[in-house]
Parts: C-alpha cells; structure tokens; sequence
C-alpha cells in the first residue's frame, strides 16, 4: 500500500514538472531565436549601436583569460565596447595574459585593467570584484547603456554580444543573460553536466523566467548583459553584495524593474575544465546550501522530495509489483523523455537519460557535502576563500 501511494505521488509530480512547469525540458528558449543573417549582421538590428562595456573579474586565470578577453575584443559588433578586467589579486600573471591578449587582437586600447583592492566586509569575492570593475565604468567620461557581466571562463563567438543587444532590445530586458554551453568532455562532465543545465531549468523555467507577469527570476552568471540605469535603479551591485547565487539575486532585482531574459546557447562556451567527479562537486558543493538558505530543515526537504521524484521510480520499477512497479516504470520513462533533450543538446546519447537517478543520487551526496562544509565554516569555498557567512545558519 505504501509502495503503491509513493510511486503514484511520484507519477503525479512527474506529470507536473511535464506538463505544468514551463514545458522547461524542451530547450525551447534559445538565443538562436533571433535571426542572423549569412553576413553576421542581424536581420533586426537596432538602427544605432549602444556603447556596452564588458566587465570580466578575475583571479588566478591566466590559463583562461586570454582566450576569455580575445573572443570578446574580436566581436562583430559595430557600436563603442570595451572590456574591463578586474584583476581580483591574482598570484598567476592574470592581467599579464589579458592584456597579451588584447594586443593579439589589436584592441590594447579597449582594454583597461583594474588592479582590485581586498575583499571588504559583507561582500563575496565575485561580487566585490564586480563592484570594483562597475566603479570603474561608471568614473568614465561616458557610461554606456549596457553592462556585460562575463566570467573569466567564458568564450564568445563573434556575432554573440550584437546578438545579445538585439535581444535585449527586442524583448526590452533590463537583464539579457545566456546560459552558457558548459564543457561536456571527461566522464564527470558527461555523466553530470547535462543534468546541471536540466536541474537549473527545473528550478528556473526559463519561460517563467521570461514572463513579465510570472514573479520567477533568475540568470546564469557567466553572461549577463544589463542595462546600466536600470541596474543602478534597483540598488546596484550593493543589494547583492553577500549573495552567493549572485547571479539569481540579480535576475530578482533586476525583474522588478522590468521584464529580464534568459536563455540556452551554443555560442558562448565555458573553459572551465571540471576533470573528475571531485571537481565537479567541489563546484555544486559551493552554493548549493545556499540556494537552500542554508536551512536543516529545507536540505532534509530537498533530499527527501529528491529521493521520491528520482530514486523511487527506479526501485519500484525494479523491486515492486502490480501496480506500484507499473506506475514507477512510468515515471521513470517519463524522467527519461525529460531529460533527452538536454541530452541531445550537449551531443549526449539519450539512453543516457536511464541513468538520471544514478544522477541523481551524486547530487543528493554533493547537496548534503555542501552543507557539511558550510557546517565545517568551508561554507562557500572559491579560490581561498570562505564565503558562507555562518549568521545565516537556521533560516528556513
């Protein structure tokens, strides 16, 4: 009896997050939607070019800045950009590698440099970083109506930032975010990486997301292109400024001042290498407690409704009878078409998507990790530092 109610609550939530939460596992909202044409120009261009400035932080990323910093000062863009770096006292020769790479690309004069100055209280490192690089801009003669936010391991193709400017102006976003083609190349990033954009979706549909009348927020922080003014009129970065999820806390702020967007591309690729499964939940194991408020009560929460959506299906499938082991056979084909298609974007074979609660239960562990680590005071570990503040232990 028991089995038979977990397996048919199991079912009904699978036909939720099917048919009633988006439609957000059919990949549907794409940067690609916007129409290029064959001479890279955009068939619904703006007839004059906002001035956009890119702001890149950065610490200890010379194996990846260069790449990073050359995509963007080669993109097909025919209004004023420029890139600034903010060198977060790295150890490695970052600003060294950004700035060899801006005299590869002949544009040494698109790029600024700054030196960043250490961590001041109540602020994440990234975002602090930021901050400093935003000051920046804002002290130039004149500040331009858009602010890209990339991250030092990013890499563009060249129509992209024209591309994100139409968007922007098409859809008239206040925030224009792209969630970028992570890398898919080790066994880690094979088996794990397709479920991490398909988790997200899940959490933040991104047609929700770009419903003006829907409260869902988010964007994905690797590329995020915001309207100065607007940014300013929510706050600024200072609203943010402890926020480990920096770039959801952004999307929130930012769709109250307006509609934002977000959206999948294969135009703009992440470097960032995750070799193993250690590396990979070193990353998870950074901000996934804090996406729960770094509550007890909600990771017990997450871990059970986890355990129901993901591993149930397959044990009553597997160990069941009548009809509990029919309706969890359900589910467990029905969590197989949803992922699918996240599959066949990321060029993943879709029998792969059998395996999502094998999946699954590596991120149950990487969830239940972060919160030890947080529990440790290794909350939030990023490039040496510690950034989960320990005040927000117990909220629910």
């Amino acid at each position: 009896m028991i089995a038979t109610a977990v397996a048919l609550l199991s079912l009904a939530v699978w036909a939720y997050l099917l048919f009633g939460r988006g439609w957000f596992w059919r990949c549907a909202e794409r940067d690609d939607s916007v129409p290029v044409a064959s001479d890279a120009k955009l068939s619904n261009a703006p007839e004059s070019w906002p001035a956009v400035v890119a702001i890149i932080p950065a610490r200890d990323e010379a194996d990846m800045i260069a790449h990073s910093v050359g995509s963007l000062l080669r993109q097909d863009y025919r209004g004023p950009f420029s890139v600034v770096v903010v060198d977060d006292q790295s150890a490695d020769g970052t600003a060294a590698a950004a700035l060899a790479a801006a005299s590869a690309a002949g544009a040494a004069d698109r790029l600024q440099i700054v030196a960043g100055a250490s961590l001041a209280p109540g602020w994440t490192g990234k975002l602090w970083a930021m901050r400093q690089g935003l000051s920046a801009v804002e002290a130039s003669a004149a500040a331009p109506e858009f602010v890209l936010f990339s991250d030092a391991d990013i890499a563009y193709a060249p129509q992209v930032l024209a591309r994100l400017v139409a968007i922007a102006g098409a859809r008239s976003s206040v925030l224009t975010s792209l969630m970028v083609k992570l890398r898919c190349e080790s066994a880690a990033e094979r088996w794990l990486v397709p479920a991490f954009v398909f988790f997200f979706q899940m959490l933040y549909p991104f047609a929700w997301v770009n419903d003006p009348n829907r409260r869902t927020a988010a964007a994905a922080g690797g590329c995020m292109l915001a309207r100065s003014e607007t940014l300013a009129a929510a706050g600024g970065l200072e609203a943010l400024r402890g926020a480990l999820i920096d770039d959801c806390a952004l999307g929130a702020i930012m769709k109250r001042q307006g509609p934002i967007w977000l959206g999948l591309t294969e135009s703009v690729h992440s470097l960032r290498a995750y070799r193993d499964f250690a590396d990979f939940r070193r990353m998870v194991a950074r901000s996934a407690f804090a996406e729960l408020r770094y509550s007890p009560l909600r990771l017990a929460g997450a871990v059970a409704g986890m355990a129901l959506v993901y591993l149930a299906p397959l044990f009553l499938a597997t160990f069941a009878q009548g009809l509990a082991q029919a309706a969890g056979a359900l589910a467990w084909a029905m969590m197989a078409l949803a992922l699918a298609p996240t599959l066949r974007l990321y060029g993943r074979p879709v029998a792969g998507a059998l395996a999502l609660p094998a999946i699954a239960a590596a991120y149950i562990a990487f969830t239940i990790n972060s919160a030890m680590q947080y529990w440790r005071g290794r909350g939030g570990y990023w490039k040496g530092r510690i950034q989960a503040p320990m005040r927000e232990a117990g909220r629910v």
